[in-house]
């Protein structure tokens, strides 16, 4: 397996750090935090800031384009990079409950970890989090995008929280990520099956 050690990511001319993105894009990793599904870091030590160059850049495209139709709203990296000695850790954490529904098996890999994928919301002028009608790692079926007529017909979203995903789910569209069906905050930089088979995974 093509692979790169989290440890060495630092030197690595193909990932590049958040802290230097720029158009104001915020960064509050859940995971080296207990705000998060299961409620501890799992970042402990590790320094998650990064992404590969090709999905940074984009990342930045989507700000820039959101500044210029928005102005006052920010995006906010909620996680981005996550190695693969991590996604094992919460795949055993989870193992034999639903919420394995929300990880891509460690065989299989998360594209998180080849960074080229991130979890993202966004900021208001003043700096809130927008009300997305669940919150990230709310893993319910609210949080589901391919679930969202039917939430807003029975009341359990509604169209404010509809148009806040929209505009977040346009900027990240704009700059080539691809959503999924089942976390409104998830994108994808690039074709899966490519990534997977093209770029090393962080390990």
């Amino acid at each position: 397996m093509n692979s790169i050690r989290i440890e060495d990511i630092a030197s690595h001319p193909d990932f590049r750090r958040l802290a230097t993105l720029q158009h104001g894009i915020a960064v509050d990793l859940r995971y080296a935090t207990p705000d998060n599904f299961v409620g501890h870091s799992v970042y402990a030590g590790i320094a998650c800031d990064w992404l590969r160059r090709e999905a940074a850049d984009a990342l930045e495209q989507a700000a820039a384009w959101l500044a210029g139709r928005r102005p006052g709203y920010r995006l906010l990296v909620l996680d981005a990079l996550r190695p693969q000695r991590v996604q094992q850790r919460l795949w055993d954490e989870l193992q034999g409950t639903p919420l394995t529904l929300y990880l891509a098996h460690p065989e299989r890999g998360s594209i998180h970890s080849y960074g080229m994928a991130v979890d993202i919301t966004l900021l208001d002028p003043a700096g809130r989090e927008v009300d997305m009608g669940s919150g990230f790692d709310e893993m319910t079926l609210a949080s589901h995008p391919d679930h969202e007529a039917e939430h807003l017909a029975l009341g359990a979203l509604t169209a404010r929280h509809l148009v806040e995903r929209g505009w977040l789910r346009a900027a990240m569209r704009e700059a080539g990520f691809h959503g999924i069906p089942t976390e409104w905050w998830h994108f994808d930089f690039g074709d899966r099956v490519a990534v997977r088979r093209d770029l090393p995974r962080v390990l």
